[in-house]
């Protein structure tokens, strides 16, 4: 693992002519299923939301695509109103696809939606992404 570091900073830092120090480093992580195939991405990440949009109205608007399993939208914790975003669960990808063909920048109540599949979770090994600076 050190080895894939160094080599990604040395990478960098010719690049750029700039060296990479360890601070500029950002670490994240990322997980390979265990199994050859990938199993099929039928949630979909919903940007762009109204604070007047609530998990039924989201709901009404994507059914039309297919059967949904679960909407959810992401809440601030302290003042409890939306965060602008949430998740749409389609039963299956030919679904989640339509959805995102048809609903991707059109408008909800006044915002433009911005549609993508949803990444998962990210675990396990980290990977390493330089942070450039302006210097």
């Amino acid at each position: 693992m050190n080895c894939l570091i160094r080599f990604i900073a040395r990478r960098n830092s010719t690049t750029i002519n700039n060296p990479v120090s360890p601070s500029t480093l950002r670490f994240y992580c990322s997980h390979s299923p265990p199994s050859s195939s990938t199993p099929p991405n039928t949630k979909l990440f919903v940007a762009g939301l109204s604070w007047s949009v609530d998990e039924k109205s989201l709901k009404d608007a994507f059914s039309t695509f297919g059967h949904i399993s679960e909407v959810r939208i992401m809440y601030d914790k302290d003042t409890g109103r939306s965060r602008g975003f949430g998740f749409v669960h389609f039963s299956n990808e030919n679904e989640a696809t339509s959805a995102i063909d048809a609903m991707d920048g059109k408008a909800l109540l006044g915002r433009p939606l911005r549609i993508s599949f949803a990444l998962e979770k990210v675990r396990g090994a980290p990977i390493v992404v330089p942070r450039l600076s302006n210097t």
